[in-house]
């Protein structure tokens, strides 16, 4: 299969992690016979500091080219740390979406045994956690009307949402259910909100399509202490653009860290792929930044086109990185592994699988080759 890919790695940690993902998918498109084209294009700060615009009509050009996009991370301190600054790395992520048409954010949450010490959460609570958070992504308060009075003494921000912006992306969420254990879970604050509850008529009317799928509901605040105190309850979730953002950081933490964590927004024509980190500036230039996230963005990436076998082989490496403690700093503090060496070892595992079969020990520190 021949697949043309926008490489859009942006700022901060970015093109460290999305470099290991494209090794990833070059070992993939080796092993099985696929040709994968990168088109590389700037997006975010790099592209204000290029251009003075966070997309830039060629990027969004090479997007529509593409088959998929394989996003990296937006943002810098000079632009976060400046109120007052008028365009912002962000704003290029938000048009993208906008211009694309990527209306679903699709972000699953697997806990791995390999790492259930190292959540903040009591095994007992998270062990078999495995849901999906369906978040809205084009709709509601990030892109309402934004009014500041002229005194600068008061602000609002519109919060608005149509039926068809509700259903597409609740026939999405209600078709996952039906292949994983058929419970969708409608995450809003109906008792408060108008658009709440509309989301909420309009997703009870759609469930009668959808008999073999329960339907429940959460007000959010409830939600919120329900993914903490109970999270093996969730199967799919389904919530608006805010609700989502915020909810599906929160669940970030019951991993054990951010930087495993991928997620896709999908429209009608057009996919991109993102680890959900930031841009952690940080550590920038430092090759310490966990390129999990991204690697399993790329796995995602595959499996929306439709090649589940290579996407399945990149997770089974993954998780032979995370069971035999080949991980960054963020998931073993005393871990001396690198980004790239996490790269190395999983593309190592794609191609000679059957050299792994060794005990920890056997591994050389700072290299991903089994001695």
């Amino acid at each position: 299969m021949n697949i043309k890919i926008a490489l859009l790695s942006g700022d901060g940690i970015g093109p460290e992690v999305t470099a290991e993902s494209v090794k990833v998918l070059e070992a993939i498109a080796e092993k099985y016979g696929h040709k994968f084209k990168f088109t590389s294009a700037d997006v975010g700060a790099v592209a204000i500091d290029k251009t003075g615009n966070p997309l830039p009509d060629k990027t969004l050009e090479i997007c529509a080219n593409a088959d998929a996009i394989l996003f990296g991370s937006i943002g810098d301190p000079k632009y976060d740390n400046n109120p007052k600054a008028k365009v912002r790395p962000e704003q290029g992520l938000l048009k993208l979406r906008k211009s694309m048409g990527l209306f679903a954010n699709i972000r699953p949450l697997t806990t791995y045994d390999a790492l259930i010490g190292k959540s903040n959460l009591k095994e007992q609570v998270i062990k078999g956690t495995d849901f999906v958070i369906y978040r809205e992504l084009t709709g509601g308060i990030y892109f309402g009307d934004k009014v500041l009075s002229t005194d600068g003494k008061s602000a609002s921000d519109n919060c608005s949402y149509s039926t068809d912006e509700i259903d597409r992306i609740a026939h999405l969420a209600f078709k996952a259910a039906l292949k994983r254990r058929k419970k969708l879970t409608l995450i809003d604050k109906a008792n408060v909100l108008e658009t709440s509850r509309l989301w909420r008529k309009h997703v009870t009317a759609l469930s009668k399509s959808y008999p073999e799928v329960a339907l429940d509901f959460l007000f959010v605040d409830n939600a919120a202490m329900q993914i903490i105190l109970n999270p093996r309850q969730f199967d799919v979730i389904l919530t608006e653009n805010m609700f989502g953002d915020i909810i599906s950081d929160e669940a970030s933490v019951i991993a054990g860290s951010i930087g495993l964590l991928a997620s896709a927004s999908i429209g009608k024509n057009a996919a991109l792929f993102e680890p959900i980190h930031g841009s952690y500036p940080q550590a920038k230039g430092k090759n310490i930044a966990n390129p999990i996230a991204s690697i399993l963005s790329a796995a995602m990436l595959l499996e929306h086109l439709n090649l589940f076998k290579e996407a399945q082989n990149i997770k089974d490496a993954v998780n032979k990185s995370l069971d035999m403690k080949v991980c960054t700093s963020d998931i073993n503090s005393e871990s001396l592994f690198k980004t790239d060496d996490i790269g190395a070892f999983i593309v190592d595992y794609i191609n000679y699988p059957e050299d792994y079969n060794l005990k920890h020990n056997n591994i050389k520190i700072g290299q991903s080759t089994i001695i």
